[in-house]
This record gives structure tokens, sequence and C-alpha cells, in this order.
């Protein structure tokens, strides 16, 4: 089942949308060049600020082998206080198995757990926990981060038995076509949205969002291919356009921020006849095809579908969400129109400060910038001091010796004297400056004073970065102290949690309950198959709640509280009449991911038990009185009771129509 409803459109208006999608990506343009402030970001980030000429010679001697240079270094502090609040973040989201969890009343636990385990099937196919790490890291950055949560129809493959004469041997393999939640995390360099509203608000009364992938013509290919809502009759034009957006600033852009990468960022790679570049035949040189590589963008906008000329829609007067897909910002190759309950852009924003100053707040690393660069600046002051202790500078006279041979490299080279020196001193040709470092140590103070101001800044210490320094506390006071220094972590966290966890979770939510279809998916945390029953998922909608790391199961139902209630109503016969303790406590152990449903006793089961256990105590009771008990002992089926290993092997040679009485009464005389 798809999560939109694709509609034919006229050529009129794909014209208007492909304007409207320039338009889009200009806006977000006009006061400031995002992509240059992420380009600085991400350079101090690296520590690949410094392009002075002196810090790039002495690298390339270093390289070549010169070990006497000495390079200019960048003090790491913004990329070691990023990473760790990221990893505090990961900590608290993303490392339950599965990242949400489900719960429900008891009524509705089993639903609870088919919701479950398509969650868990949709993570791990879709790999959301390396999408939501960078998601976090480039909160941290840049104070934004973007990531898309879609219902996706793609084509995967499975391994069915072959039929033909291999049968047996291997296994064949077929296309399926896989549907389920994606969480996608968004390139910025690539991303545009309103930026009229505040980030977390761009779901709810933003007007546009989106983002521009490269894809090669393969690619491309058998993207159009996996798409239900594929244009066909604009194939040809797609595969012939042209990358018209290449540097006209809303075209497909990757930063080149490290020197010396593995490979170097592809720059322009449009027009290159690969047919004719690798010889085959019936390439044309003189026929190329217009572009090997595409940019396609996928634009979500609200709009009024009648402005737009599109008439054969529902409801055209009112405001609507749209999916467009453009290759190379030309020809539109898809137009649905969203059909989700949420009423969402499903792209969201999120920040890791929330001031009031939307786009103006600094980040976590710009506020680590200044002290980085003060404490890289007092580190080169000392890098510049060892090359002046090595260089030897000093005053000489030129009519008696030469400067080639007194800036020679070579430490053991004997320096000539011109003849004008013959017969004078020649202590006087030459006269060392005195060097005297004095500040080396003092720099080094400073250095760790600038790094403490900025983990003053942002909240964080040494210990937390995993190096132990208790000092002069006990063991006692430092567990303390370090379980109350999370606090500002923990308000980024709950931040992460309004602005993008919450929405998340609800349109996870609502994408299952409106478009799963029946099947049986593998659950690993439950260790089974679990048979999904979307009628059964629908009719308890409201009765479902997904938890995730800073709004665990434990506070969602007060496990803590149910474990002890049981306790106690274990304890005292009197408020244990009036519960059923079994399946409570299944219950209690569903919500922490344990399911012992599967062993409950059934009622027949407990009924049957409950006669042999009272025909028993009859039969001791006769015997001690020296009677004979003649009562036939109770027999499952007599119950409805079928004992595990007899469903299919039904005892046949005794007479299962002999009745007995449930609760026999004991023989005259009995005590």
């Amino acid at each position: 089942m798809a999560a939109n409803i694709s509609f034919p459109i006229s050529a009129v208006s794909q014209a208007g949308v492909i304007l409207y999608e320039k338009q889009c990506y200009q806006i977000q343009n006009i006061a400031v060049n995002t992509r240059s402030h992420l380009e600085r970001l991400d350079r101090i980030y690296s520590r690949e600020v410094d392009a002075t000429k002196t810090a790039a010679l002495n690298k390339q001697l270093n390289v070549i082998g010169d070990a006497t240079k000495y390079q200019n270094i960048t003090v790491p502090i913004c990329e070691p206080q990023v990473e760790n609040a990221v990893v505090y973040q990961a900590s608290v989201f993303l490392t339950g198995n599965p990242i949400f969890g489900v719960v429900a009343d008891p009524v509705n636990e089993d639903a609870a757990l088919q919701m479950q385990a398509v969650i868990e099937e949709n993570s791990i196919r879709g790999g959301w926990v390396s999408e939501l790490i960078t998601f976090f890291r480039d909160c941290f950055k840049y104070n934004l981060g973007a990531v898309e949560v879609a219902w996706e129809q793609q084509t995967t493959q499975a391994v069915e038995t072959a039929i033909d004469f291999t049968a047996g041997i291997q296994g064949k393999p077929v296309n399926v076509t896989w549907t389920g939640n994606v969480i996608r995390r968004l390139d910025l360099y690539n991303t545009f949205w309103d930026t009229r509203v505040a980030p977390q608000d761009i779901p709810t009364k933003g007007e546009f969002a989106g983002y521009i992938k490269r894809m090669s013509r393969i690619e491309l290919l058998i993207y159009m291919d996996s798409i239900p809502s594929f244009i066909k009759e604009n194939k040809v034009a797609a595969l012939n356009s042209n990358a018209a957006g290449a540097g006209t600033g809303y075209s497909y852009w990757e930063p080149s921020i490290n020197p010396e990468p593995l490979i170097q960022p592809i720059a322009d790679a449009y027009g290159t006849n690969w047919l004719n570049w690798a010889g085959l035949p019936g390439a044309d040189p003189n026929k190329p095809i217009t572009s090997y590589d595409y940019e396609i963008t996928f634009l979500y906008a609200r709009i009024v579908p009648v402005e737009f000329k599109i008439d054969n829609v529902p409801s055209k007067d009112t405001p609507q969400i749209w999916k467009f897909t453009i290759v190379n910002h030309q020809v539109i190759i898809s137009a649905e129109m969203q059909t989700n309950a949420h009423n969402k852009i499903p792209i969201f924003f999120g920040q890791t400060k929330t001031d009031g100053l939307k786009y103006q707040t600094k980040s976590f690393l710009a506020n680590s910038e200044p002290f980085q660069s003060v404490a890289t600046a007092l580190m080169n002051s000392m890098i510049a001091s060892r090359r002046r202790a090595i260089s030897d500078r000093g005053l000489y006279d030129p009519s008696r010796v030469a400067s080639e041979h007194i800036n020679s490299d070579n430490p053991a080279a004997k320096i000539p004297v011109r003849p004008r020196a013959y017969g004078k001193p020649l202590s006087e040709a030459y006269y060392s400056i005195p060097f005297k470092d004095e500040q080396a140590g003092v720099a080094m103070q400073e250095i760790k004073a600038v790094s403490d101001f900025s983990d003053s800044l942002n909240g964080t210490n040494t210990s937390k970065q995993g190096q132990f320094r208790k000092g002069n506390r006990t063991a006692h006071e430092y567990d303390d102290i370090m379980a109350h220094s999370n606090g500002r972590d923990q308000m980024t966290s709950m931040v992460f949690e309004a602005q993008v966890f919450t929405p998340i979770k609800e349109i996870l939510k609502i994408n299952i309950l409106q478009y799963q279809a029946a099947g049986d998916i593998y659950s690993a945390s439950q260790g089974k198959t679990v048979v999904i029953d979307p009628l059964a998922l629908r009719k308890t909608l409201l009765a479902f709640k997904v938890s995730d790391g800073i709004l665990p199961t434990d506070k969602i139902i007060s496990s803590d509280d149910l474990a002890a209630g049981m306790q106690a109503i274990g304890t005292n016969p009197q408020i244990g009449a009036g519960y059923n303790l079994a399946p409570m406590f299944s219950y209690l152990m569903k919500t922490r991911n344990v399911n012992l449903k599967p062993f409950e006793k059934s009622p027949e089961q407990m009924a049957y038990e409950e006669a042999v256990q009272r025909w028993q105590q009859l039969a001791e009771l006769a015997i001690k009185a020296g009677q004979e008990f003649k009562l036939p002992q109770p027999l499952p089926a007599q119950f409805g009771y079928v004992p595990q290993g007899l469903a299919a092997n039904k005892p046949t040679g005794q007479d299962q129509s002999q009745q007995v009485t449930p609760n026999p009464q004991p023989p005259p005389g009995a005590q």
C-alpha cells in the first residue's frame, strides 16, 4: 500500500512546479550563503583552517621525510567536545533494542508487540542508528540537523527454492517489494527549507522543504522503475536533460574540506560520454548522451493544487502536501499527493539550543571556536619558539663571510672567510643573537586555562571525556558529583525529544497503522516470528505509546510501581485473592521485552490440574480411612485440555465419554 496518490499533471502545471522549486531554493540564499557558513564550521571541526604558506611548506617537508620542520598545530578542542556530546545523545536514544519500544494496556499488549516488531524491522533495514548519529553530529556542529521520515516502497531481493533442474541444490533470487518507515539524515549542504519559520515548526507551518541528491544514469534508471508514481512519458526527457543547475547556486554541492582526502570530491562529472570513453561499439562521439550524472530534487510542498492548474484532484481548493521528484531542475518524474494521516511535511529539524533567535543561535561548535583559536595561537607561538631555537639568528659581515655559507643546512659544514678577513679577529665577522625562551611553560598553562573556559561554556569536563580526575574527593563524593554533571546533556535530550523524537514516534505509529500490510516479521528482540494483523493494530490506535531513551517504558507504565504492587499482592493473601497474578506478571515482563504469555496455563489446563489435585487429596483420605476409593481419575479431554505433544495424537484407547465430577466429593467417613 502506498503512502501517496499519483495524479497526472499537465505540461503547464509541471512548468509551474519547476519554477516553484527554483524559487524555493533561492529564498534560502537571499540573506546568507548557507553553504559557506557550514563549510567554515566543518573546517573548524576538521582542524583545516590554517592555509598559510608556512603551514603548507612544513607539512610538505614532513611528507618527504624532513622531520626537522615543525608543522603548525591546531589544538583539538571543538571536535572532542562535539563527539562527547554526540556520544551522550546516542547512548540516550540509540542503545535500546529496539530503538523505539511500544507499550499498551494488557488488553492490547499483543498488538503492541506487533507494532514493535514492525518498528524493529524497519530500523534494521533502514539503518536508523547510523542516520541518527550523523543527525546528532550535524546538530552539534551547526546547531541544525534534518531527518526525513517517510513511508516508502522499495524493491529488494529474497531467495526462494528453484523449481527447475537446480531444485534442492541452489536457491533462486527474486525481486520482492518492501514497504516501511525510512529515517534518512539529510545533508544540509543540499537541503533547502522555508526559513521564514523556526526549524521545529517547518513540518507544521512551513510551506516547503526538500533536498538534492546526485545519481548516476544507471541509478536513476533503477530508481524510476522502483517508484509506483513514475511519470513514464517523461522518461526520455529526464534521461536526455542537462544538469542545468550546475554552478547556478541551486545545484548539488559537495565541499572540499580535507586537503588530502582518500578520494577527491567530484566537482563536475557532467557531459562525459562514457560509452565513447570505454571504446564500446556503437558509441558516437558526435552524439553523446547529454548527461551521465543527474541532480534529483525531492521537494515537499504545501500547495493549493488549483493555483498550479492541477484540477483533477480531490479538494483542489484547499492546501495539500505534495511530493515532487525533479530531474536536473527541468523534468518532473513523480508528483504525489501525500495522504498521510499526520498531515505534516515529513522533514524534521533539530537544534541543540533554542533561545528564540531561530537561526542566529550559536552552535555547540561555534561556542568552542574562539577558545580553539586562542589555544592554537599559544601552541604555535611555542612551535615558533622551537623554530627560532634551532635557526640560530645572528649578524654577520658580508664582506668577510658569504650568506650561502652562513645559511647552509649542513650542520658540519666549514665556513671559509673572504680575503678581507685575513689577519682580523674572526669573532668580529659573526655575532649570534642570544635566544631566551621564558614563555613556553606559561603558554602551556594558558592553553590549559583556555581549554577549561571552553569546557565551562559548553558544560563539559575531562572526566566526562573519559579522563579520571577524582582529586581529593572520596569515591562516593566523586560519583555523586558526576551523577549531577549531565544536567546540560539531559536538557539537550529534552529538546531533541520535544523537537524531533516525539513527532517522529507519532509519525512512525500513524504510518504503520495506516499503511502496514499483513505478513510475518521476525523480531530479534522477541526471538520469534510475529504475525502482523493490520486490523488488530488499527482497532487500538489510541492504546499505543512509543518509548525511547529519554522516555523509556519504565516511565510510561511505571513498571517499578507495578513490580512493588505485585510484591505486596504476593505477600498479602487478602489482596492477592482479588487479582489474577499470572497475567499481571506476564504483562510486567512483556513491558520489559520478555514475552511469557506462551507459557501461561490455559483455563482448561488449570481446571484439569485443580481436579487432579482434588482427586489425589480424596484418594489419600480414603486410604487413610481404610476405605475403597472408586472415583475415576479426571482426564484432560473432559476439561477440553490437550496436553502439549498430544494435540496431533489424541488418545484413542480410553472411553472419552466417561464422565467424572470436576470436584469429586469425599467418601463417607473421610475427614
